[in-house]
């Protein structure tokens, strides 16, 4: 019985054993592998932190334009203002512009309305071609100039 025994023991030690060193591998496997995502992880880690910085000094210098920009904003709102009205002067110096005519849709087509005199642009008063006062017509010729 004790050599029963022993050799039991001793296969029970052996497979124990075995089993133990199978462990150990199997946890230096995980503990390797648990090694390589820290150090990618890591990696991933240092990136974004980066693109952080990055970032918000992307977004002091935003802020630092936005700050310039309302105070130049304030000029140009001026400027705008100046310019609106001397365009509103301007057009309001204009005569003024006749609506367009409307189609007429379904109707039989007529004549065109005519469109009022204030409407139309004013233009220099045509004068008559044959009347001027500062030559006088005459029937005869006129005299042929004498030489000396």
């Amino acid at each position: 019985m004790k050599s029963a025994t022993k050799k039991l023991s001793t296969e029970i030690a052996e497979t124990l054993t075995g089993k133990i060193e199978a462990v150990a591998a199997g946890s230096k496997k995980i503990k390797k592998s648990i090694e390589r995502a820290a150090a990618k992880l890591a990696k991933k880690v240092a990136k974004f932190e980066k693109e952080t910085l990055k970032k918000k000094a992307r977004e002091a210098k935003n802020a630092e334009k936005k700050v310039k920009d309302k105070k130049e904003g304030k000029k140009t709102k001026a400027q705008k203002k100046e310019k609106v009205a001397a365009l509103v002067a301007a057009a309001s110096s204009k005569a003024p512009v006749a609506a367009p005519a409307k189609p007429t849709v379904g109707k039989e087509a007529s004549a065109p309305k005519p469109v009022a005199k204030a409407a139309a642009p004013k233009t220099a008063p045509a004068r008559p071609a044959a009347k001027s006062p500062a030559v006088p017509k005459t029937d005869a010729p006129a005299p042929a100039p004498e030489k000396a």
